[in-house]
């Protein structure tokens, strides 16, 4: 990402002795194998809403009244090393069963010593932490609630979107609880850091305005699906510009079912950097021009990359005509890997540690070679 784009969770922190409002630092990464979508009732109609335009009368207005009671709004107090209340925090989140387990973001809850969890309709509860998981900034609470005061959200597939898709996000910017502000799907397959030292690809970039206080809550179709949780804003300001992130809503389902079943995601590791291959590399490998993939940059000594016998790309000796030893990946397990984010996708969503995987790699620009690469976990 870009230098002059400074990222910032959108959630408010208030400390207490100064009273100032600050914004800090966030993230996300991902990798896991596939699992089946949280099993979830849709809330409201039965019938999806179709909508062909922006024009069609009423369709916000159904759309808040259908989805408003399976968001909630999201309060804690934040507590220091000594336990002592130091500040408080808002943030979002969304009913995904009728267990009463709420998706919202890691760093909305990560230093909470109490959570209160607030409903459209007024109710009020005490949120208890499932799990976190840093790496893709998610984390599960639950309340204990009647089933019949819950009202899950249902996912769509967030592979399924296009560039230009109309989306609506619904929380609590700045406070103001349930606000819905609309837009559209700016872009896709971006890469965010993480809040550790990983990265998430596959990341839904949005206009709809999103601010501090909207992390947690859902970005959302015009079916009322969630098809991601918002995390993140690119602001030179500190405040929203308009340019948003959300974790793909088919990692979120993948993460919410582990942190449930085991209070924590366990993340398939390979052991390489990179970067998507350029124009230069082409040139000087005299590839094709419409060939793409990761060249490898770097492989971490003792990983499963550097045992399966992959090659750190010397791109400087590439450049000048000399011996170039340049590994690039094309594919893993036969699926195209045409950049970072397909391969950071890839890992997350499709692998589990210990999983031998086949890695499609051409060397050099002439030599197509496959690795078997025995997955670990993340160190």
């Amino acid at each position: 990402m870009s230098n002059l784009r400074r990222r910032t969770p959108i959630f408010v922190l208030t400390i207490i002795i100064l009273g100032l409002v600050v914004l800090g630092a966030t993230g996300a990464v991902g990798a896991a194998n596939q699992t089946a979508p949280v099993a979830v009732q849709a809330t409201g109609s039965d019938t999806p809403l179709q909508t062909t335009t922006l024009e069609t009368s009423g369709i916000y207005t159904q759309l808040y009244q259908n989805i408003s009671p399976s968001v909630v709004a999201i309060r804690v107090t934040l507590a220091g090393r000594d336990n002592r209340t130091i500040g408080a925090a808002t943030g979002s989140g969304f009913v995904i069963d009728t267990d009463g387990h709420i998706v919202t973001n890691n760093h909305v809850v990560e230093q909470a010593n109490f959570i209160e969890i607030e409903f459209y309709d007024g109710t009020l509860a005490e949120g208890d932490v499932v799990g976190v998981d840093p790496d893709s900034d998610l984390a599960v609470i639950d309340v204990n609630l009647p089933v019949e005061e819950l009202h899950p959200i249902s996912f769509g597939d967030s592979d399924a979107l296009v560039v230009g898709e109309p989306v609506i996000a619904l929380g609590s910017p700045f406070g103001q609880d349930w606000t819905l502000t609309t837009g559209i799907v700016s872009g896709l397959n971006r890469i965010i850091d993480g809040l550790n030292s990983y990265s998430i690809g596959g990341v839904i970039q949005t206009d709809a305005a999103i601010n501090p206080g909207n992390s947690g809550g859902p970005l959302l179709n015009l079916d009322g699906q969630v098809i991601g949780v918002n995390s993140q804003i690119a602001s030179s300001s500190g405040s929203g510009s308009g340019v948003g992130f959300a974790v793909p809503s088919n990692l979120v389902q993948r993460v919410a079912l582990d942190l449930i079943a085991d209070g924590s995601v366990d993340y398939s590791y390979i052991g390489i950097a990179g970067t998507d291959i350029n124009l230069s590399m082409i040139q000087a490998l005299g590839l094709p021009d419409d060939t793409r993939g990761v060249a490898v940059s770097q492989v971490t000594a003792g990983s499963p990359a550097a045992a399966a016998g992959l090659h750190a790309s010397e791109f400087a000796r590439v450049s000048s005509g000399g011996p170039s030893n340049v590994d690039i990946i094309t594919a893993v397990d036969g699926s195209e890997i045409r950049g970072m984010d397909d391969l950071i996708s890839y890992l997350a969503r499709y692998t589990v540690p210990g999983q031998t995987v086949a890695v499609s790699v051409l060397r050099d620009g002439q030599e197509a070679l496959t690795l078997n690469v025995t997955l670990s976990a993340r160190p």
